[in-house]
């Protein structure tokens, strides 16, 4: 089990993570929708993740969104790296009637973020721009590669939430032991 806590004037937040575990979650940024992503990403990646978050939602939820992410990256980056006996790249696409979106990601060590989806607009009381703010803030302190794109679809609770559930399982792939390849890398290091 990881465990980290990052405080600062905008947010305290608390993350534990197990990479191996079965996909269970305890989640609360006080963030509704947020709280539904996460959730739905922890039981498809089949980690067991714990997040607290008080942050300055009276601004909006910017910072928790954000922060969240930073402090997941980070964890998830002590998790996995160095990377030695696991598969390395993970990719999948992820149906939500009548959403597809698709997520292709590299255990790399660099820090790339392609985020083509269409999500524009609000879900609720979420502001849907806060999406890409959060894989952003993810992909760049875990480090990986990653692409998110949106095949088709209209409704962005669904094109959200299929990119959650797509990272999800690209990224259990990626980390599926595999003890045949020792490092994933003709250099020899990730």
């Amino acid at each position: 089990m990881y465990e980290k806590r990052r405080v600062t004037k905008e947010t305290d937040i608390t993350i534990k993570l197990n990479l191996y575990g079965t996909g269970e979650a305890a989640i609360d940024t006080g963030v509704g929708f947020f709280d539904h992503m996460l959730e739905s990403f922890a039981r498809h990646a089949l980690l067991d993740l714990e997040v607290t978050c008080q942050g300055d939602l009276h601004i909006d939820a910017h910072h928790s969104v954000e922060d969240v992410g930073i402090v997941l990256g980070q964890l998830l980056g002590e998790a996995i790296y160095p990377v030695k006996g696991m598969e390395r790249f993970g990719n999948a696409v992820v149906v939500m009637d009548e959403a597809a979106v698709e997520c292709d990601i590299d255990l790399s060590g660099r820090a790339y973020l392609v985020f083509e989806l269409p999500v524009e607009g609000k879900v609720g009381e979420f502001d849907t721009e806060l999406v890409e703010e959060f894989f952003r803030a993810l992909v760049f302190n875990l480090p990986i590669t990653c692409h998110l794109t949106a095949r088709r679809g209209r409704n962005r609770h669904h094109l959200i939430e299929a990119a959650f559930k797509a990272l999800a399982v690209a990224l259990r792939r990626a980390v599926t032991p595999n003890e045949r390849i020792g490092v994933p890398s003709t250099k020899g290091v990730l």
